[in-house]
Order: structure tokens, then sequence, then C-alpha cells
């Protein structure tokens, strides 16, 4: 009898929950216009701050809703003409996203790797923050095959496209195509929307 009982109370227990958070489509405003959203099964509460420079121009995006473990933390890549820093800080409660994260750092780190500016990849960069490691990636757009070199968190060091290594001005000087341009705004977006 009692494990007849116990049965029907194992089979009828609820699954486990899933986690609610506070949710933001980003703009380019300090603040999120929250709406509060359950989030799939294994992903954590967060809330996020993307900031981007090129050349004078500094953009500050904000956002929260929900992410994977793996995707929580502060990283970087700085290509030396532009840079995309990001915050995001997770927490596993109901409601817990509700305060967006610093800026991410941006003091010199004293390690150096080489960057490109279109003509040459023989420039040297003052990595930042978290930038552990020098990068060199090697595309295509059309016709056009571009390398550009630079700093990268470690997090951010994926791809088959791409080369990271730890030692500085480990990424190699070399020259590099004009179309450099044409590659950099791919990579950027992909950052922006793998969130």
């Amino acid at each position: 009898m009692y494990l007849l009982a116990l049965m029907f109370g194992i089979l009828l227990l609820p699954e486990a929950s899933t986690l609610t958070c506070y949710e933001c489509i980003p703009d380019d405003s300090e603040t999120c216009n929250e709406t509060i959203k359950e989030c799939p099964k294994g992903q954590q509460c967060a809330a996020m701050r993307l900031v981007s420079y090129e050349g004078g121009l500094k953009v500050v995006e904000n956002s929260k809703g929900c992410a994977v473990a793996k995707d929580c933390g502060e990283y970087s890549i700085n290509y030396g003409f532009s840079k995309l820093k990001v915050t995001n800080r997770c927490c596993t409660t109901a409601l817990c996203n509700t305060q967006l994260p610093p800026e991410p750092q941006s003091k010199p780190n004293g390690k150096q790797c080489y960057y490109c500016d279109g003509l040459t990849c023989t420039n040297i960069l003052n990595c930042e923050g978290n930038e552990d490691y020098c990068f060199s990636i090697t595309g295509s757009q059309g016709e056009v095959s571009a390398t550009t070199k630079g700093c990268v968190s470690k997090q951010l060091c994926t791809g088959t496209t791409s080369s990271c290594c730890q030692g500085n001005l480990c990424n190699g000087a070399s020259s590099c195509s004009a179309g450099l341009v044409l590659l950099a705004a791919p990579l950027l977006s992909l950052l922006v929307t793998s969130y």
C-alpha cells in the first residue's frame, strides 16, 4: 500500500519548474522596457550591457532575458579601430535580473597583439580588461578574402576561421586585404545576435 502511494506521488510530481525573469528589448538608451518571461529549462536570468566603440562613437545597448550559463560573464573583442565589450550577469532565482551590470573594464592589461588597419597588420594594440588572447580571423565575402587581428577574451575564441594564442604579439604581423571592413561588420553582428 505504501509502495503504491509512493509510486503515485513520484508520478504526479510536477516537472522541474522553469525560471521567471525580466526581459527587455535592447535599445540605445540606458533603460529597458521590462516584461516578464518564463525561461526555457536549463537557462538562467540575465542582464547584459553591450558597449561598442568605433572611432569616437560609443554605443551602449542594455538587455535582460534568459541565457545559458556559458554565456554569462564579461568578454570583449578589440579590432584596434573598433571594439565590443559585453558584461552578462546571470542569476538563478525568480526575477533576480533587476539591475544592469556596470560597463566592462577598459584598462590596459599589459598584453599586446597585432591588429589590421585595412592595409597592414603590423600595428600593435594594447589589450584591455580580460582580453587575454590574441586572434587572427580569415574570412571571405564573395570573392574578397580578408584577415583581421586583435585582442579577444578566451570565451570568444571559437570557430574554424579563427586562431587564438596567448603570448604577446603571437598573432603574427603580416599584410591584410582592403576587404577588412567588409568582414568586421558581420563579425560584430554575430556577437550581438548570439544573445
